[in-house]
């Protein structure tokens, strides 16, 4: 297994942080504006890609949510190589950011999709923390474009 991991520091409290991740509009904020379903423990959100090949998104089953401390999914619909990975967002504050340390584990492969993907999360935390420092991220279909692929 292969894993995804980025380490991204905000100027902002984790609670706010928590509510970017735990939230239809703050996850709508940052990552994909197609955004919808149950953001508590338990249940399922679906994400979904304006143009990206079917199956376009992604349906991802809440594990955990600690306020404040942590956030953690497992995809349970989209393209064969997501399917039953987890990810996973520890906040912890330090020097006054609060560092989101990011994975996307259980990969079954490094193959060029993963490597894409590797890069789109980096681009998304990146508008995740653009969002809870100016109140405006860039999520699909406005994120930014790093290969023919969505």
């Amino acid at each position: 297994m292969v894993d995804i991991l980025h380490r991204v520091g905000a100027l902002a409290t984790p609670d706010k942080i928590f509510g970017a991740l735990t939230t239809l509009d703050g996850l709508a904020g940052w990552w994909t504006k197609d955004t919808k379903g149950d953001p508590a423990p338990g249940g399922v959100i679906e994400f979904r890609f304006e143009g990206a090949p079917p199956p376009a998104g992604f349906d991802i089953r809440v594990l955990d949510a600690e306020p404040g401390r942590r956030v953690g999914w497992q995809v349970v619909g989209g393209p064969d190589e997501w399917i039953d990975t987890k990810i996973n967002f520890d906040l912890a504050e330090e020097d006054g950011f609060t560092i989101i340390l990011f994975s996307h584990t259980d990969w079954r492969e490094a193959g060029p999709f993963m490597h894409h993907c590797s890069t789109k999360w980096a681009t998304f935390l990146l508008s995740l923390k653009q969002l809870v420092e100016t109140g405006s991220g860039e999520p699909a279909p406005h994120d930014i474009k790093i290969s023919n692929w969505h």
